[in-house]
């Protein structure tokens, strides 16, 4: 009978039970429980959304939503229950504004970012993005989960890029935030010039910062606004390396704090070989044995007027900072030019995703963290690897600065065979005790997924509490997601 009432309310065409299909929901590349979901649904408006959630909450249905295309890596897509519905938004795909003057867009999030960027270059503009996402990857899913944005120079608050978002609560209730909240419908702002760009309120309240790390818990995101910057008409690429982090540490200081700099972020030699080794182990091998131990990569650019005075003038200052540092700036390390490093993590990741190159699959540990505790922070990791048998040589480290350069995105990439039961389960433990290790040398889990995220959120009995007051305000009858964060 709910099967049927699901197609009365959708259309038949939007709802599939094919096992298969089903099966592909049920897992992911993290360590979530397999649980297969009962049904899926594909709705392509937001009037098919506010007919999902009323379904939902007469029949206690519970509901996953997913944006992004495969693979999944968290676990915040599969199941935590049993009889749960999909609710798969890759088709609603309209990208709904790109405003060059006041440096905005808004899509729906079905919209990736293979299919965002070049409409926003087509208005001559860019987003500030993440560090390769995978080409199936939803623009909104990113910004909801707040992944890191590798210029730092453009993050004002740790929510940027988001500006404004329509939201279909659990309650199926529709919300607007920030700008977009009124007075009038979008439309009627737009016809007085109005743009949905700043992200506050309505009224002093910030609930744009309550939806952003939810994983579903709490409503459906119909559509989202974002702050993008001026494409540059002219950017110069440069890599700095050194066996020395606490070096480019400084030098990354001295750049985002003068804001001289765009893309910023560093990467050790394992990373930065597998993204650009070939998909050959021999060629991983050499290509990370010939680079340094760090590599911090940064452009300068230069916007519509005198563009070369201004990249000429930077590059000049950039080069003073690093003399007295006692390092470089070059054109290439290892054999990879900064040339194309630019390019390439100015676009999404081509397939195969590059965290799944070496082994096939990966587990990330992520935190947020300051400098004076980073490479102590780092230094503990390798030593818990070394530990549990898994070379620390072989740790993935991502070192991406954020918000103005106030604090850094720390992230470790294990990397393993998911067909191997000895490494996964060496690669689990693993997770565990580094979690609860970096937890207590400072590091801020502010984005915590899984098992570790009960552990985490425990220890603030406080907001666990707030959260679940929220909670009952918004998702009274616990449809949206349970299971996932502290629900």
């Amino acid at each position: 009978m709910e099967q049927a009432a699901l197609v009365n309310a959708i259309g038949s065409g939007r709802v599939s039970h094919d096992p298969a299909e089903l099966e592909s929901y049920s897992s992911d590349v993290s360590f979530a429980n397999r649980v297969r979901p009962a049904s899926l649904v594909k709705p392509r408006t937001t009037d098919e959304v506010h007919r999902i959630l009323k379904f939902a909450n007469e029949t206690k249905t519970p509901l996953v939503p997913v944006s992004s295309g495969a693979p999944h890596f968290r676990g915040d897509t599969v199941p935590s229950v049993g009889g749960a519905l999909i609710v798969d938004m890759s088709g609603m795909k309209k990208i709904l504004m790109v405003d060059r003057d006041r440096r905005v867009a808004m899509c729906e999030p079905g919209v990736t970012f293979g299919e965002l960027i070049p409409a926003a270059q087509k208005a001559g503009l860019r987003l500030n993005m993440p560090l390769l996402p995978r080409a199936s990857k939803s623009v909104i899913g990113s910004i909801l989960e707040r992944e890191p944005v590798v210029m730092p120079k453009y993050q004002w608050d740790i929510s940027d890029p988001l500006a404004c978002a329509e939201i279909i609560f659990g309650t199926g209730d529709e919300f607007r935030t920030g700008q977009a909240a009124g007075p009038g419908t979008v439309a009627e702002q737009r016809a007085v010039g109005g743009v949905q760009k700043a992200p506050y309120g309505p009224g002093t309240a910030s609930l744009h910062r309550l939806i952003q790390g939810a994983q579903g818990t709490l409503g459906i995101v119909t559509w989202v606004s974002m702050r993008c910057e001026i494409l540059p008409s002219l950017e110069e690429p440069f890599v700095v390396g050194s066996c020395d982090l606490d070096q480019l540490l400084e030098l990354t200081h001295w750049l985002i704090r003068q804001r001289m700099v765009n893309e910023c972020f560093i990467l050790n030699n394992a990373n930065l070989a597998t993204i650009f080794a070939n998909p050959a182990a021999a060629d991983y091998r050499s290509l990370k044995a010939a680079l340094p131990t760090w590599t911090l990569f940064y452009t300068v650019a230069g916007g519509e007027y005198f563009p070369e005075e201004r990249v000429g003038s930077q590059i000049k200052d950039i080069t003073e900072i690093a003399q007295r540092l006692g390092i470089e700036a070059v054109r290439t390390v290892g054999g990879i030019s900064a040339n194309e490093i630019m390019k390439t993590v100015q676009q999404p990741c081509a397939n195969p995703y590059w965290k799944l190159r070496p082994r096939g699959a990966s587990q990330d540990i992520f935190f947020m963290t300051i400098r004076e505790k980073l490479e102590g922070q780092i230094a503990g990791m390798a030593a818990q690897a070394d530990r549990s048998g898994y070379a620390a040589a072989d740790v993935g480290v991502y070192i991406q600065p954020a918000v103005q350069g106030t604090s850094f995105h720390c992230e470790f990439n294990l990397f393993y065979d998911p067909g191997n039961a000895k490494e996964r389960n060496r690669v689990r433990e693993l997770t565990s005790s580094a979690t609860k290790s970096l937890l207590a040398g400072g590091a801020f889990f502010s984005r915590p997924y899984g098992d570790d995220a009960r552990m985490i959120l425990n220890r603030d009995a406080a907001s666990v509490e707030v959260l679940h007051t929220f909670k009952k305000i918004f998702d009274p009858n616990n449809v949206m997601n349970p299971g996932k964060v502290c629900f």
